[in-house]
């Protein structure tokens, strides 16, 4: 519709103008005539003008043009004056229409008025009622921040006077000495848990005094009067009581941890008298100082003498030394009974005493070992002695810090106060033993065991023992180095001539060397000490070349070499059962003990076997050098020792195997020797064969006598002794 609407408007314009344009050309410019228009009336119109009126209408034309029905009309050739009566017809009836429509509906839309009508009127009465709301609203707006301002400096009021509050109620809690206070310090027993209550809030309200009047507050001197009196009171009931516990360790067979171990339970009554009373807190520490001390230094005293007297009363002596002969002293070596016997250069069980288990165990009981008739060495007496001194060490190290409320260096000071007296008898009782002492291992297992007891106070996290621990090792170890020093030089200045009949067997001075070298070696390696090492290598370098020196005393080479086997396999035997396989000592003895069999060997085969060894080399030589032509001329001597080794070999062989089961006292070292000789003797015939099948002597007609090796060997094993 308003497509049609826009093309009729537009043919009727196109109309008027084409019909006005006709009758201007029919008129002229004179204008008159029916139908004419009035005058056009230019007015100050600019002909001249750029933006000319019609401008306007071409665009509106333009416009037109491009509707799509308009565009149809051009194109189909219609006439615009027909199609524009035939649209405003149109609208004539569309508009006769909605009349009639608008006449249909006339009620209604008189009743939408009056409804209209009605509602302007109750938007009127609201727009009234929400001005006046308005107005209202803008009163109560003011009384609220009225209200607001009140609000917020009443609650600054209240804040101020809340905090007033607080602190005058803390001031006033803090000065106030109730009657419950009163009563409990004035009549209660200090056992009792409600007279300990008391006393904390006694010491707080005498700290909060004291702090108020460095303030200047002038309400303090109506209370410090009170609580003068009932800190007085309660420093005099205190200091009786402490001082009565104090007391009661001096009585006779008393075990005085017991009430030591209740005072930790009133540790804060120290600790009032030390903020209220420092003269009498000075007192107590004093007296239980001296106390403690003595108590410690008598009973020290006492267990030192009483266990020194279980100790085996054959203890090593000055001339107790490895290298010193059996004959020269009698009764230490002359086998005394086992069950008291001190053994020096044996470590048999000894080493048990810094195994775990008995490094902590309970300390000995002298009057009970007495009654068993039973005897310790010197270290397992060093070991109770000891432990006990630690275990007390590091009870009253920590009982003195929590008591005292010590620490640091006034922990080590007052710690010293108590033990040192004791700690300086110990050190002087131990000085005096070492200076007769002449037992190595007992002085090194002294050391070990200080070393172990040293970090066992250090897992306790006591310290206090630390630099008597280095005064002990400093006695220790130089004892330590002075007797191994006089055993390498006893080992050195031995005399072989001055120990009267020799045989092949081991010597006691090595078996002794053995038993000490085995002993220390295995305690080191628990923690390894170099300086240690040392000395043990001096050692053995001395023990050696007295073997050397033992051996050089027999006449014949064999003889030599049985003595130096049977001495380095025992030694061997007895290091390798406590040392590491890898140790210097074990590998040191293994080379030699080697050595010396290789040799020894080689000296059993020489008297049955020396001819053909000789040969054999000769012509092994003699085909090196590319001269194996001058065997020819050895067939007689090859001859004899073809038919002399198949003759005599069975003999000789059995009877080496007797010489060497006679020469050594370890069975299964000379059945490794005698294995070792067939073994030798075996290669010495094979390579005897290869030498025979050289051409110079393949025609030999001897060589038909010559044993089958396989079977040789299977002949020398049943030589082979087993064990």
């Amino acid at each position: 519709m308003a497509a049609a609407a826009t093309m009729a408007a537009a043919a009727r314009e196109l109309v008027s103008r084409a019909g006005t344009s006709d009758m201007e050309e029919e008129e002229g410019p004179l204008g008159g005539g029916p139908g004419l228009q009035e005058p056009l009336q230019l007015g100050e119109l600019d002909i001249t003008s750029d933006e000319f009126i019609l401008d306007e209408v071409d665009v509106h034309i333009q416009a037109n043009l491009e509707d799509e029905l308009v565009k149809e009309a051009l194109k189909t050739g219609v006439d615009l004056r027909h199609y524009s009566k035939q649209v405003e017809l149109e609208l004539q009836q569309i508009e006769q229409k909605s009349i009639r429509d608008y006449i249909q509906e006339s009620e209604n839309i008189a009743s939408l008025h009056n409804q209209i009508t009605a509602c302007d009127a109750v938007l009127e009465r609201m727009e009234q009622m929400l001005g006046a709301f308005q107005s209202d609203l803008s009163s109560i707006s003011s009384e609220i921040r009225t209200l607001q301002e009140q609000s917020g400096a009443m609650n600054i009021r209240l804040r101020n006077r809340q905090a007033v509050r607080g602190k005058l109620g803390e001031l006033v809690d803090g000065l106030v000495v109730p009657s419950a206070l009163v009563t409990a310090i004035l009549e209660a027993p200090v056992t009792e848990p409600r007279f300990l209550e008391q006393l904390q809030e006694l010491d707080a309200k005498a700290a909060a005094v004291r702090e108020q009047e460095a303030r200047g507050t002038a309400a303090c001197a109506d209370v410090r009067g009170v609580l003068d009196r009932l800190r007085v009171k309660a420093v005099t009931k205190i200091r009786e009581f402490i001082l009565q516990k104090i007391y009661s360790f001096r009585k006779p067979m008393t075990n005085y941890q017991i009430p030591q171990t209740a005072l930790l339970k009133y540790r804060f009554f120290y600790q009032f008298l030390l903020g209220n009373e420092r003269a009498t807190a000075k007192e107590i520490r004093d007296e239980y100082v001296e106390t403690l001390s003595k108590i410690y230094l008598s009973y020290y005293r006492s267990y030192l003498g009483r266990l020194m007297k279980v100790q085996y009363e054959e203890v090593a002596e000055k001339d107790d030394l490895m290298g010193v002969e059996d004959t020269a002293k009698k009764g230490f070596f002359s086998k005394p009974s086992l069950r008291s016997r001190n053994t020096i250069f044996t470590l048999g069980t000894r080493g048990s005493v810094i195994s775990p288990t008995e490094l902590e165990a309970p300390i000995l009981v002298p009057h009970t070992a007495q009654r068993g008739e039973q005897r310790y060495p010197f270290e397992a007496l060093f070991r109770s002695q000891h432990y006990a001194l630690l275990d007390n060490s590091c009870r009253e190290y920590l009982f003195i810090c929590e008591f005292f409320m010590v620490s640091g260096p006034a922990a080590h000071d007052l710690f010293h106060a108590v033990m040192g007296r004791t700690l300086s008898m110990t050190l002087k009782h131990l000085e005096s033993y070492l200076a007769d002492c002449y037992d190595a291992i007992a002085v090194f297992l002294c050391i070990h065991i200080v070393l172990r007891f040293r970090n066992i106070a250090a897992k306790r996290d006591v310290p206090a023992l630390d630099r008597y621990w280095e005064q002990v090792l400093a006695l220790l170890w130089p004892r330590f180095e002075l007797i191994l020093e006089m055993n390498v030089q006893s080992v050195r200045s031995t005399d072989p001539q001055r120990l009267g009949g020799l045989d092949t067997r081991p010597h006691y001075i090595t078996r002794r060397y053995a038993e000490f070298s085995s002993a220390l070696v295995s305690i080191n390696q628990t923690i390894p000490n170099e300086r240690t090492m040392q000395l043990l290598g001096q050692l053995q370098v001395e023990v050696e070349n007295f073997v050397l020196r033992v051996a050089a005393e027999f006449s014949s080479r064999k003889e030599q070499l049985v003595f130096l086997i049977n001495n380095y396999d025992m030694m061997l035997g007895v290091l390798m059962e406590r040392a590491a396989d890898d140790s210097k000592e074990v590998e040191s003895f293994q080379q030699l003990l080697n050595a010396r069999t290789q040799e020894f060997i080689e000296e059993l085969l020489s008297p049955p076997f020396g001819g053909l060894v000789a040969f054999v080399k000769e012509a092994e030589a003699l085909i090196e050098r590319g001269q194996a032509e001058r065997l020819r001329g050895e067939e007689a001597r090859v001859t004899q020792l073809i038919r002399g080794f198949g003759s005599s070999w069975k003999s000789s062989v059995e009877s080496l195997s007797q010489d060497v089961m006679r020469s050594f006292t370890n069975f299964r070292n000379g059945t490794s020797i005698i294995q070792g000789a067939l073994t030798q003797l075996i290669q010495l015939y094979h390579r005897f064969h290869r030498v025979l099948s050289q051409p110079q002597l393949r025609a030999l007609p001897a060589r038909a006598e010559l044993i089958n090796i396989h079977h040789l060997m299977v002949e020398l094993k049943k030589h082979k002794p087993n064990f």
